[in-house]
């Protein structure tokens, strides 16, 4: 389970780094969306989660604490969540408002010879 989850991580840290390298703006705000996918994972899976496990700690006294899951990267994760889906909304009207200024989707506002 280790291993197919870090290389799930891997592979979309890997495609957002790529993506975000890319000359066009599309492109580019999709692979921030994969970087911050992968790095949500990376930071959920850092909460040593158990199968089987209560999500948080029960009433009563002292308790194992590899019985329950961490809160607070779970908390980390929901946050960085909304916290992306707004900056995901807000590159869109910029790359929008940029679109309609130049006239191009580039990165750098000027196409590409060939």
């Amino acid at each position: 389970m280790e291993l197919t989850l870090s290389l799930g991580i891997g592979v979309l840290v890997a495609s957002g780094v790529w993506l975000a390298m890319r000359p066009r703006t599309f492109q580019v705000i999709v692979g921030l969306c994969l970087l911050s996918y992968g790095v949500n994972l990376f930071i959920f899976a850092m909460g040593r989660l158990v199968t089987g496990a209560a999500p948080i700690m029960p009433k009563g006294g002292f308790v194992n604490p590899d019985a329950y899951a961490d809160p607070v990267p779970q908390a980390l994760v929901l946050t960085a969540i909304v916290i992306g889906f707004a900056t995901t909304a807000l590159f869109l009207v910029v790359i929008m408002a940029a679109r309609g200024f130049t006239g191009t989707d580039h990165v750098d506002g000027k196409e590409r010879e060939q």
